[in-house]
């Protein structure tokens, strides 16, 4: 079996327990993806199934490279690589769906955050600032970030303002609380990075 699968995700929600417990949990439209390619050892010097995510609309869009990799399937938008249980059971043109996923099991999910643009340090590192009046000059500025003649220069690293979101963020052990096989959705405990609609890699823990 697969280790893992692409998604797109649809926003969040709420489940209530037989407790009356609140959960929140984010839906995510789950695959089918199609295996455009099986890696073996002998070819590729390690064992990993590509698989392909939502079909290309416009073959014109589609380079004669690309091409020639997508003879055996329709082109994919999105192509990502996956270990599985035995190489020897997969071939090209296979799918998977959510039928890999139980619930309670508990996955690791990819995505790219949102992106915020560009920030000061109070919204971006969380900095408290300084005095906003009485002549302080401070307000929501960093404050010193260099040194004396010793080391004289700023060290890596250091939180300034600057460019804030749009990063691969994994969300690790987080539980599949509900599969819904008739939508072909599963719904996932806690927040998942990115925007609705983006599309998710979601992975089996361990």
């Amino acid at each position: 079996m697969i280790k893992g699968i692409l998604g797109r995700k649809i926003g969040m929600t709420r489940l209530f327990t037989a407790d009356g417990t609140q959960v929140p949990v984010t839906a995510v439209e789950v695959g089918p993806v199609t295996v455009v390619q099986v890696k073996t050892k002998d070819n590729d010097g390690y064992e990993s199934v590509q698989v392909g995510y939502l079909p290309k609309t416009k073959e014109k869009r589609v380079t004669k490279a690309l091409k020639g990799h997508f003879k055996a399937v329709a082109p994919q938008r999105v192509l990502k690589e996956f270990p599985v249980d035995d190489i020897a059971q997969v071939q090209v043109g296979q799918t998977f769906d959510l039928s890999i996923f139980s619930e309670g099991e508990t996955v690791s999910v990819t995505g790219v955050s949102k992106g915020r643009g560009f920030q000061g340090v109070i919204k971006r590192h969380h900095f408290s600032g300084g005095p906003g009046a009485h002549g302080s000059r401070f307000h929501r500025q960093p404050g010193s970030i260099g040194n004396r003649t010793f080391p004289g220069r700023v060290f890596l690293n250091k939180r300034m303002p600057g460019h804030m979101g749009a990063r691969q963020v994994t969300v690790k052990n987080l539980v599949v609380t509900k599969v819904i096989p008739e939508k072909n959705m599963i719904l996932i405990k806690g927040a998942l990075p990115s925007f609705n609609g983006a599309v998710l890699t979601i992975r089996k823990s361990g």
